[in-house]
């Protein structure tokens, strides 16, 4: 199983800005100087912090899952469902026979469902889209952002063949390839859910984004334990700094200290900081990310790794 991370933003899309490229042009330069001009330019660039050797990304929440017969499973459709369009689409002309997706909606805040239109595959007609959510109509929601008051072409005319399945906590979902994928409700305005992806070898993988987690939940994060215990990956929402979680007590998103202590409680063995905050630079990001590190380290040096979320990531499970 592969997970990608094609889209890590909450909220809305977040373009990196001149001025922020500038200053990372600039610390990148300084830093150089600093080194003298006998290293090379890969050398370099391995030397570089974090968030001048990546960007986290600009677009809102997209999650791919490719198992291993090379099916793919598309877990949300943010701006970043765009990208993952354009590969299948590169992919369709080369072999016109991989044309089944299934999508998995966690809910439908627009961060979370505005990518859809510009997801070249609805528009083929021999693609087969599967849609997957709780949401009994879920068809209807996703037309009415395509209504002709906001988009050109409506729902209803798009080419693709389109599945609607409506999928329940406490549901079990098998795939032909020994793949199995179980949903668990999430406190959120309006509703969330994650997914749990379980590969038959016992690989699990868990997708939790717009979760609410705070210091007075221990008795909520005991009794999601049985979802989440011991999963080898889990990528969790963690939008805010601890002092931010306060103010936006809830808004529906949870502090990356309280990722770290859910993760933790849960014996997960690699956690991935998701959802980021559209206001935060990279380098705000790449601090948070050191905190978490650190905060993990005071909780007693547990076995966790903490990974920050990128557009390109991936993990090999």
């Amino acid at each position: 199983m592969i997970v990608q991370l094609f889209g890590v933003r909450g909220s809305i899309a977040a373009p990196l800005r001149n001025q922020d490229y500038r200053n990372k042009i600039l610390d990148i330069v300084s830093l150089y100087q600093r080194l003298g001009e006998n290293i090379s330019p890969e050398k370099f660039w391995k030397s570089l912090p974090y968030h001048l050797k990546f960007v986290t990304g600009s677009d809102t929440t997209c999650v791919t899952v490719t198992d291993s017969n090379g099916e793919i499973y598309i877990l949300d459709m943010g701006t970043g469902i765009r990208n993952v369009g354009d590969n299948l689409i590169q992919s369709y002309f080369k072999n016109p026979s991989v044309t089944k997706v299934n999508l998995f909606v966690t809910h439908t805040h627009w961060d979370h469902i505005q990518g859809l239109p510009f997801f070249k595959p609805i528009y083929f007609p021999d693609f087969h889209l599967k849609f997957h959510s709780p949401y009994s109509d879920l068809e209807k929601r996703l037309g009415v952002q395509q209504g002709p008051e906001f988009f050109p072409v409506s729902f209803a005319s798009v080419g693709c063949k389109k599945e609607f399945k409506y999928f329940t906590p406490g549901e079990t979902l098998s795939f032909a390839n020994g793949l199995t994928v179980e949903c668990y409700p999430l406190r959120h305005p309006g509703g969330s859910c994650a997914y749990k992806f379980t590969t038959k070898e016992g690989k699990v993988f868990i997708f939790a984004t717009d979760a609410e987690f705070t210091g007075q939940d221990m008795e909520l994060i005991h009794e999601s334990s049985a979802f989440f215990k011991d999963a080898d990956l889990l990528i969790l929402d963690a939008q805010y700094t601890l002092d931010e979680s306060f103010s936006k007590f809830d808004w529906g998103h949870t502090s990356y200290t309280m990722a770290v202590n859910c993760a933790t409680s849960w014996n997960i063995k690699n956690l991935v900081l998701t959802h980021h905050e559209p206001s935060y630079s990279d380098q705000k990001i790449y601090e948070i990310f050191d905190a978490a590190k650190e905060h993990k380290r005071l909780l007693g040096g547990h076995k966790l790794k903490i990974h920050l979320a990128r557009e390109g990531l991936r993990f090999h499970l």
